[in-house]
């Protein structure tokens, strides 16, 4: 970044920890004032945020995703504090409380899923596009899904109900969005080593164990940030719409 240049801005929900913190470091070093947003308490929060202030600024938004609330408080923070938005990353996500059958979930429990993981980065993208168009050079949206997009988990229907439904949004935003210079891209991350993981790491260690995967390993928080680096930094100018695989080679069908 030239020092002429004005500030670039980003906001990575659910960042307070997992991918999303390592996406909101990922970003300050490349030189982007990062809002971050989480349910933790700022206390948990400052290491992370003494990290990014050794490069560029932060602050941290707590709040309830799914709450329009915190929405508008988000969007509030991001015009008044900076008047602009250059990357959205809607990272924000939770699973299936108790990995529960696909018969045993209630309305409500799938309601509460759904608005978290479907219907708040719809929201937001939305409230979010007029502080992101008319920039020199393309603003992003980055919606991250998950290889349950199109993976079947009987114990995680809403969860995997969700992803499928983050992936049309983001044909729908990078379609509408294409005329006011905003690529919209899905990263679909596959089993990556984070507090989310943790509770299943004994079956995941198995069947990696067993080749589930091309590439035998966990995946790295680190893996989704390089992939968001390489989108922000333009390394995709002639593309949107597009799903990027973060799964070890896990979407490839074999025999």
């Amino acid at each position: 970044m030239h020092m002429n240049d004005p500030q670039k801005v980003a906001l990575v929900t659910g960042s307070s920890a997992g991918i999303g913190s390592e996406i909101a470091r990922g970003l300050s070093c490349e030189g982007y004032a990062v809002i971050l947003t989480g349910s933790r308490p700022e206390e948990q929060v400052v290491s992370l945020l003494d990290e990014i202030s050794k490069h560029t600024s932060g602050v941290y938004i707590r709040g309830d995703i799914a709450r329009r609330e915190t929405r508008e408080l988000l969007v509030k923070t991001v015009d008044e504090r900076f008047g602009r938005l250059d990357v959205l990353v809607n990272n924000a996500g939770v699973t299936t409380a108790g990995r529960k059958d696909i018969l045993l979930l209630t309305e409500e429990e799938i309601l509460a899923l759904i608005k978290v993981n479907l219907v708040a980065p719809w929201m937001l993208t939305s409230k979010l596009v007029a502080l992101m168009r008319n920039h020199q050079e393309p603003a992003y949206v980055i919606n991250i899904s998950s290889i349950s997009a199109y993976t079947v988990s009987t114990n995680r229907a809403d969860y995997c109900i969700s992803k499928a439904g983050l992936s049309m949004l983001t044909q729908q935003f990078a379609l509408r969005l294409a005329d006011e210079n905003i690529r919209v891209f899905e990263l679909r991350p596959g089993i990556i080593a984070t507090d989310m993981t943790d509770p299943v790491k004994d079956r995941y260690d198995s069947l990696i164990g067993e080749g589930l995967l091309p590439i035998q390993r966990w995946g790295r928080s680190a893996d989704v940030s390089r992939a968001v680096a390489g989108i922000v930094n333009g390394y995709f100018p002639y593309s949107t719409g597009e799903i990027i695989n973060i799964d070890g080679g896990f979407h490839i069908r074999r025999l």
